[in-house]
């Protein structure tokens, strides 16, 4: 046996014993302060030999002896906290990660609340507070060129991340600031940087050092969803550290890519969000993608088509990044080719929610405003051919955003493959969405390239600016009196011509006959406009009149065409349809729900059908109405001839007798509600049923089930309209179990348009037909609904789909103890 080993042996052993039995402070701090020699930290330190040999095998236990006697008796030995500070520097001054893992084992094995367990926890924030953090870490990179223990790093690993949610555990109430997350984890994203100051310091100066740990450490805090705060301050000093030191630019490679499997894809992600730009980026990561399958698969995979949480500027810098090496951009060029196949099918256009079919269109436009024309031209064929289907799938689409995000990407990208091709040009409405995407569409300025921020007006000394350029700048100002001032004719008033109309040459026709026959024959354009714009004032005066030729005028407006550059012609030629069907209800929609499933229509004109039904029901089922037809058309100019002169004086007298009338008391002075029968009641059944009886039968031109959903789609709507409209109607129950059949047979239609019909029909049929009703009559077809409609609630990929199931269920759950009395699961 070593002689000056047992001396330490020997030294440690009757120092355990002093602090066992002892119960004076003189001794004890004595005996504590003999041991201090052997942590090299006093004038007579003990040899190297022996401070190894204390602090790789005794330390630990010396320490666990020490808490031990924790006590406030014991502390009390010496006046002054003389005791307390000798105790406390054992732990402050040790080897760091002994002295860190005593004191989370102490921690977790104190009595909870107790004296011992707060001394502890404010130690360790003094541990912390001090930088012994840093220490713990450093010691784990310096351990490079030693024997490795992989079950000490671990333990370390999971208690220095896991330290908040340990001391959170056993503190509760008690805990203190410094171990909250929100303090603790940017305390330790300055540890790190601590070590790694002292790495590059180590390199520089020629001795082998070692990252891993503290890669291991920031996967495993990004894994636990603390990206934000470890990077936070992360990120900021990297990016000025590597601006101009390659030795700091190549630590922080080294420090990504040793990063574990399991956590690059936090760690990457979070690099994303707090890189300021694609050339910082650039700059930390170096290329990462190149040489980590799984790196390749996050950047260029995982965030651009599995996850779509990405903010614009993160998505910028993502690709950005792709583009600034020469060696990343064949990944840039291979992502733009997944992502306009993805785009670009019809199953994701239909199973993929319109926010993520969003992020991915606006990835293809910032891939093709970094890749340049030789790069596109060189896969030109491939880009366009997916590019075309994408565009054709798109186009197909009953929703207008997923049609709108085609026309916007198929005019950029057929731009920029196709430069020399006819280019692509779509009418759309323009909104914020709209303007965002176009800008991102721009092509990239160079690094060294001039500024493209905007032209200078200020001409370079030396130089005369343009004459036409200087005319061209401001209003030109004549010299005084110069007649341009003496022509003014600011000085007058103008004219009120709000109320002035345009002089026609034709008369309007005064009869339902004559405006027929001038839609049906007339060649005078103004009598034939006169006619449109007098028939739905005339109809609604003249019932009687138009019930005779009801059919036969439907039938002209339902054919009847734009012949003149009238202003307003769809809207006119809606509303005479509406008051023709209002007018004669039965025989108009018997008549135009036969047409809906005729040859020879267009699905424009069979889509007027729906829409003129819907509002002629919603004007037939309004509250009131017997009696009060709408005066939507041109007035009669022989009714009332002092009619612009009554409402005057009325409002003057009225006015004098309120003010001199003395009430004690007032009434209701709103207007008593519209009461009335429901005219929609007997004639429902005209306006629903025979649109239910061959939505399933394909035509020539006209398959519903095939690939005209769009009307489909919108003849779900109007079912649900008319379903609501008839509430409290005779007809109300068998409509329903029409109507449930119908949603039943078409539940899992592929388009998020049609869905969204369907849910809104169950939604009128809830709201609509009585709850015994729906109890007596239709028990087992809400049975079946409620199942559909949770699976629609929790898995449709489409966010109104997702609504309109939860709303209906909540509707089903109002009626639940009246129409499903069932458990509950």
């Amino acid at each position: 046996m070593d002689p000056e080993v047992s001396a330490v042996r020997l030294t440690v052993w009757e120092a355990v014993h002093i602090l066992s039995s002892s119960e004076d402070g003189g001794r004890i701090f004595c005996t504590l302060g003999s041991l201090k020699r052997y942590l090299g930290e006093t004038e007579n330190s003990a040899l190297p030999e022996e401070q190894e040999e204390f602090a790789r095998i005794h330390f630990s236990t010396f320490l666990r002896c020490l808490v031990g006697k924790l006590s406030p008796d014991w502390l009390e030995l010496l006046p002054d906290g003389q005791m307390e500070e000798l105790w406390a520097s054992f732990f402050l001054e040790g080897p760091a990660d002994q002295a860190f893992l005593v004191l989370m084992e102490s921690i977790e094995g104190a009595a909870s609340p107790s004296f011992r367990l707060m001394k502890m926890a404010r130690l360790l924030a003094r541990f912390l507070s001090v930088g012994r953090m840093a220490a713990v870490m450093e010691g784990q990179c310096r351990q490079q060129a030693g024997p490795a223990f992989p079950l000490l790093q671990e333990t370390l690993l999971t208690k220095v991340v896991g330290l908040p949610d340990l001391l959170g555990n056993r503190l509760q109430r008690e805990n203190l600031a410094t171990f909250f997350p929100q303090n603790y984890f940017p305390l330790l994203g300055e540890e790190v940087l601590r070590v790694l100051q002292v790495v590059v310091d180590s390199l520089r100066g020629g001795l082998d050092c070692s990252v891993s740990f503290l890669s291991q450490v920031l996967g495993k805090a990004c894994v636990h969803g603390r990206q934000k705060e470890v990077l936070g301050v992360l990120v900021p000093r990297l990016t000025v550290l590597t601006q101009g030191s390659c030795l700091w630019q190549r630590v922080c490679w080294c420090l990504v890519e040793r990063v574990p499997d399991w956590a690059m894809e936090a760690v990457l992600k979070g690099f994303v969000e707090a890189a300021p730009g694609p050339e910082v980026l650039s700059r930390l990561l170096g290329n990462l993608v190149t040489k980590s399958k799984k790196a390749q698969f996050v950047m260029t995979r995982k965030l651009l088509f599995l996850q779509y949480s990405c903010t614009m500027p993160m998505l910028q810098s993502l690709l950005g990044y792709l583009a600034m090496d020469s060696q990343r951009r064949s990944l840039l060029m291979q992502a733009l080719k997944e992502l306009l196949e993805t785009w670009g099918s019809s199953s994701a256009i239909r199973h993929v929610p319109l926010v993520q079919q969003c992020y991915v269109s606006k990835a293809i436009l910032i891939c093709l405003a970094h890749l340049g024309e030789a790069e596109l031209r060189d896969s030109q064929d491939e880009l366009l051919a997916s590019l075309m289907e994408g565009v054709k799938s798109r186009l197909d689409s009953s929703l207008p955003p997923v049609r709108r995000l085609g026309m916007i990407v198929a005019e950029v990208a057929s731009a920029r493959i196709h430069p020399e091709g006819p280019p692509l040009k779509f009418q759309y409405e323009e909104d914020e969405l709209t303007r965002e995407m176009l800008a991102l569409a721009m092509p990239q300025p160079t690094a060294d390239g001039p500024s493209e921020a905007g032209p200078s007006f200020a001409p370079v000394s030396g130089e005369t600016p343009d004459r036409e350029t200087v005319d061209r700048s401001g209003p030109q100002v004549g010299p005084e009196g110069s007649d341009s001032e003496l022509d003014s004719d600011d000085e007058f008033v103008p004219y009120d011509m709000s109320v002035d109309r345009e002089q026609r040459s034709s008369k309007a026709p005064s009869y339902v006959r004559g405006c027929l026959e001038a839609l049906t024959g007339s060649e005078d354009w103004e009598h034939w406009e006169a006619a449109l714009r007098a028939l739905e004032g005339l109809i609604f005066r003249s019932p009687a009149a138009t019930q005779e030729v009801s059919v036969e005028l439907a039938k002209v407006l339902l054919h009847l065409e734009e012949k003149t550059a009238v202003a307003g012609f769809e809207g006119l030629r809606q509303r005479a349809l509406v008051a023709v069907t209002v007018t004669d209800p039965a025989r108009v929609a018997e008549y135009l729900t036969a047409q809906f499933y005729a040859l020879n229509y267009s699905l424009r004109q069979r889509m007027d059908i729906l829409d003129v039904l819907t509002l002629a029901a919603q004007e037939l089922s309004r509250p009131g109405r017997l009696g009060k037809a709408p005066q939507r058309g041109s007035p009669d100019p022989g009714s009332q001839p002092g009619g612009a002169v009554v409402p005057a004086w009325r409002a003057v007298v009225e006015e004098r007798v309120r003010r001199k009338t003395r009430r004690f008391s007032k009434g209701s002075v709103g207007r008593a509600p519209a009461v009335g029968p429901n005219e929609f009641n007997s004639v429902a059944g005209y306006f629903f049923f025979p649109l239910l009886q061959h939505f399933d039968r394909p035509l020539v031109t006209f398959d519903l089930l095939g690939g005209d959903q769009l009307v489909l789609g919108r003849l779900a709507h109007t079912l649900g309209a008319l379903m609501y409209l008839a509430v409290n109607t005779t007809v109300a129950v068998p409509m329903g179990k029409a109507l449930l059949e119908f949603v039943w047979a078409l539940r899992f239609h592929g388009d998020a348009y049609v869905r969204r019909g369907l849910l809104s029909a169950v939604s009128a049929v809830l709201l609509s037909v009585p709850a015994e009703r729906l109890l007596a009559d239709l028990l087992d077809e809400l049975l079946e609904a409620r199942s559909w409609l949770g699976d629609v609630a929790e898995k449709d990929p489409d966010e109104d789909c997702r609504l309109l199931a939860v709303k209906a269920l909540l509707l089903l759950e109002k009626l639940r103890d009246k129409l499903l009395p069932l458990s509950s699961p």
